[in-house]
């Protein structure tokens, strides 16, 4: 298995560890409200806070390319010419706006260090750091879709390794 194969899956094991917790954060705040006589405060913060993270992460890590929401209708019906200049236009896009945003992005994060969560206390920046994480890597792989498309790669390639969804298979990682 390459190596990028085996990140992926330390990151959907970094992922499913995030919903497992969060599963259990949510069935304990059922517990609390509606067995025990007092409410259990920081379970709901808790659980947005983990549904912010297992989101931005699994963009960022678990989801290839293809699995991200598009408006792909004059892409597909257009020649393998016109897809890669569309893939290049939008890749070089994704990765100026990220960027513009960088500056501003860790303004955010950086200011929120000074703030704390309601019931956990956790320092805000914490909490939207995984915004930071995400817009990084993303730049890093539009930016390496950017070179590969400029370099002649199909526009409708997947992540090394899983070249089988194009053909519709399914996958199954250890």
């Amino acid at each position: 298995m390459s190596a990028i194969l085996w990140l992926r899956a330390r990151a959907e094991n970094v992922a499913v560890v995030m919903m497992a917790v969060m599963f259990a954060t949510f069935l304990l705040q059922i517990f609390a409200r509606y067995v025990l006589p007092f409410p259990v405060e920081w379970t709901q913060e808790l659980c947005q806070t983990l549904w912010l993270w297992i989101v931005l992460w699994c963009a960022a890590f678990c989801l290839d390319d293809r699995d991200h929401i598009k408006f792909d209708t004059f892409y597909l019906a257009s020649p393998l010419p016109r897809r890669r200049a569309f893939a290049l236009v939008s890749a070089i896009v994704i990765v100026a706006g990220l960027l513009y945003s960088a500056p501003d992005t860790w303004g955010f994060i950086s200011f929120y260090m000074i703030q704390r969560s309601s019931t956990l206390q956790i320092p805000l920046g914490y909490v939207f750091s995984v915004f930071g994480i995400f817009l990084v890597l993303m730049v890093i792989r539009y930016a390496l879709r950017a070179v590969a498309l400029i370099r002649g790669a199909s526009p409708d390639a997947v992540a090394p390794g899983h070249e089988a969804l194009l053909e519709g298979e399914d996958i199954h990682l250890p």
